[in-house]
């Protein structure tokens, strides 16, 4: 399957790099749209560099060779995935996609609307299998689904889920948003956007977020409340969450006492970029009182989308089965797969 990356920013240069772990992928390009030092990392990784049409001459003058424009990245590709900063990837669509009869993934920054399906892989893989445009939700909220959709995959049922996020301020590259010394709302409103954003995936579910921006960059933390629908106890609830792909538990006992440290265990299993893609859940944490569940969990936002993205590739173009995919997924990247029930 040619596929071609539009973007080649924090989310598109991981996905690029993901399409060429796969044996049932190529990767034809990206589209870079400023001839800066991501534009000049791919060209000498041997990542072919497609560039908006105006933009040609600038990218030659910048000395990084330019294989095409953006019109002939998308006649080259089966399939785009539009890494596209907010609201861009919409505009793409219209102006390329639609009318090459090209097949689209899209990201959580997008309106649900530019897509048939918001796409999360352990909730709703088989919903998306053949749609023509599909939307990976934001990290946030893939996590958040990730771990809905870990209990009620495993039996447990989820009554309400009340989620309060202390977002990380901004990634690490971005300089202009800091430095910074506050904690703000984000947004003063209840809810945040992160629960009407998951309930395009699961809609059936009773969820509300709330959410504050705090000065870090490494990830973001995840204090969860949720109401089940019966008695369960602990042990129920740990043996769901370490059975399922994509969730990993960290114990105080083994050193993990922060997330700058789960942070340093991805980077001493030698992931580039020190990569957390499994929803990062204290296993300490996790309570049950009665009918109560609580737990925090942190969610790397640079990387946690990396996996959705590929398997939305496989589910838009009926290349393989959602646990066949997760598997494959996951057996590229290097994801903990121990103890993991794939189907």
């Amino acid at each position: 399957m040619r596929v071609g990356v539009v973007g080649f920013g924090t989310i598109g240069k991981r996905v690029a790099e993901a399409v060429l772990r796969q044996g049932d992928m190529r990767l034809i390009g990206v589209v870079k749209t400023t001839p800066d030092y991501l534009a000049q990392m791919a060209a000498r990784s041997g990542i072919k560099v497609y560039v908006p049409d105006d933009k040609v001459d600038e990218f030659r003058k910048a000395d990084i060779p330019v294989e095409g424009t953006t019109m002939d990245l998308v006649k080259e590709s089966d399939i785009i995935i539009d890494a596209s900063p907010e609201d861009v990837g919409a505009e793409n669509k219209d102006r390329y996609y639609v009318p090459l009869g090209r097949p689209a993934i899209f990201q959580g920054g997008e309106e649900a609307e530019v897509a048939d399906v918001s796409f999360n892989a352990l909730a709703n893989y088989e919903g998306a299998v053949g749609k023509r445009y599909i939307r990976v939700v934001s990290c946030n909220t893939t996590g958040i689904v990730r771990l809905l959709s870990s209990l009620m995959g495993n039996g447990i049922g989820i009554s309400k889920a009340r989620i309060f996020i202390a977002r990380r301020g901004a990634d690490p590259k971005e300089y202009k948003k800091g430095p910074i010394n506050d904690v703000v709302p984000n947004p003063a409103t209840v809810p945040s956007h992160h629960g009407p954003d998951a309930r395009t995936v699961l809609p059936d579910i009773d969820i509300v977020t709330m959410a504050v921006a705090i000065p870090a960059t490494l990830m973001h933390m995840h204090m969860v409340y949720m109401e089940l629908d019966g008695q369960y106890r602990r042990d129920d609830v740990v043996e769901a969450l370490a059975r399922t792909p994509r969730i990993h538990l960290f114990e105080a006992r083994h050193g993990f006492k922060s997330l700058a440290q789960i942070v340093e265990w991805a980077r001493d299993l030698g992931r580039k970029r020190n990569d957390v893609y499994e929803n990062a859940i204290i296993r300490d944490s996790i309570t049950v009182n009665g009918r109560e569940l609580y737990l925090m969990m942190g969610i790397h936002q640079e990387a946690i989308v990396t996996p959705e993205n590929i398997d939305a590739v496989r589910a838009a173009t009926r290349m393989a089965g959602k646990w066949e995919s997760i598997r494959e997924t996951d057996r590229s990247l290097g994801l903990v797969s121990e103890g993991k029930k794939y189907g």
